[in-house]
Parts: structure tokens; sequence; C-alpha cells
């Protein structure tokens, strides 16, 4: 039986939205973050060496990092579902926006959280390059939402699932305004109205309002 492993407003929401998206059986473990430091309690991190979320185990599998779960499951589960064939024209922008997500998008929103916790000032050089490169990683998403209705193009894909965390879940912890980005709030009004996505949060983190706006 697949477990899922969810830490409250985490990463690890793509995974149970993915289970959603692709109807795959699941056991949903929930585990609340310690209120002072924010991370995992000690039985999570007890799971997997690196003790951070997504966690899976199924059968005598153990797996983390969240792209590498979803590959798993949608090869083991998805039976082409979420995925682009190879011949279609759109998989070469699939594979381009899935890795995105975990390669340039997370990466300098996390770079952004650490310096603002930091609190270094806004003109040392290092926060001014994170800050510009945060401004082009975004300019790039809203460029492409403006020309597509979804990552990939204008079908839904793993892609999506895999990018959403970063433009809302994530600003709990990194706060960002999106105001500047109308494409990217319209992208999220889009997948606000799956019932996967709203059955996944609902699950997950019962009681939270995914941050669409």
């Amino acid at each position: 039986m697949l477990t899922i492993h969810h830490l409250g407003k985490s990463q690890s929401e793509r995974i149970v939205w993915l289970c959603e998206e692709l109807g795959i059986p699941y056991e949903l473990k929930i585990y609340q973050r310690d209120p002072v430091t924010r991370l995992g309690p000690p039985e999570y991190k007890a799971l997997h060496p690196l003790g951070t979320a997504p966690i899976i185990t199924d059968g005598d599998v153990v797996m983390a990092e969240s792209a590498a779960i979803m590959e798993y499951l949608m090869a083991r589960h998805g039976g082409g579902t979420l995925v682009p064939a190879s011949t279609d024209p759109s998989f070469a922008d699939y594979l381009y926006w899935f890795h995105f997500a975990n390669g340039s998008l997370q990466p300098n929103l996390g770079r952004s959280m650490i310096l603002g916790r930091l609190d270094i000032p806004a003109d040392n050089a290092m926060r001014k390059w994170v800050d510009e490169r945060l401004d082009l990683v975004l300019g790039l998403v809203e460029k492409r939402l403006g020309e597509t209705d979804f990552l990939a193009g204008n079908a839904f894909t793993a892609a999506d699932i895999v990018t959403v965390f970063s433009l809302t879940t994530m600003r709990i912890f990194m706060p960002l305004d999106l105001a500047p980005y109308p494409n990217i709030l319209a992208y999220l009004q889009r997948i606000g109205a799956r019932e996967a996505y709203r059955r996944a949060m609902q699950k997950g983190d019962p009681g939270f309002t995914p941050m669409l706006t």
C-alpha cells in the first residue's frame, strides 16, 4: 500500500495532489511541524536520512524528493496520463517546465527566503543578485502563462503539479506579492478550479485556505 507521509504545509502536497489527479489509492499520514523550528518532528525525520518532505513508502520502497516520487508514481500508475508522449509537440516544453520547478523556481525562492531571514539589506550585492534572479525567474513563468493556459501548453500536466507549491504554499515561508504577475494569478485560479487540487489540499491541510491570490 502506498503511504504518503505528509508534512503539513510542505512540498508533499504535490504528491497528494498527483494521487488525487490519477486516482491512485493511498494512505495519508499527516505530521505537524515543530512550532519553534518549523521543521518536521522526530518521527518524520526518522523516515529518511534527510528528513525532508515529501516522503513515500510503497512496500519496501522508501523515497524522498518530490520530482522523483512523481516520476515513480506516474511510471507505475499513471498510464501516460499527465505526461505528453515523446512524439507530442509539447514534450520538450513539458520536460523543461517540469524540471524548472525544482531547478530554478524553488531554489531562487529558497535563496531569497534565507537572505530575508538573515536580514540582509536590499542594497547588499548578493541580495541584489538574488532579487534580480528571482524577478527573472518569475518573469519567465509570467511570460509563459501569457502564451498558454498551462506550463507545458494548453493541457494540464504534471509540470503544473510540481510548480504550484512554489507559487502558493511556499509564500507562507517566503512572502511574495504576485500582483505584478497577472498571468500567474489567472493561472492559479484555473488550478484552484480543479476538483483534485481542492480535494488534495483539504485532505492534506484541513482548514488551510490555498494561497491562490
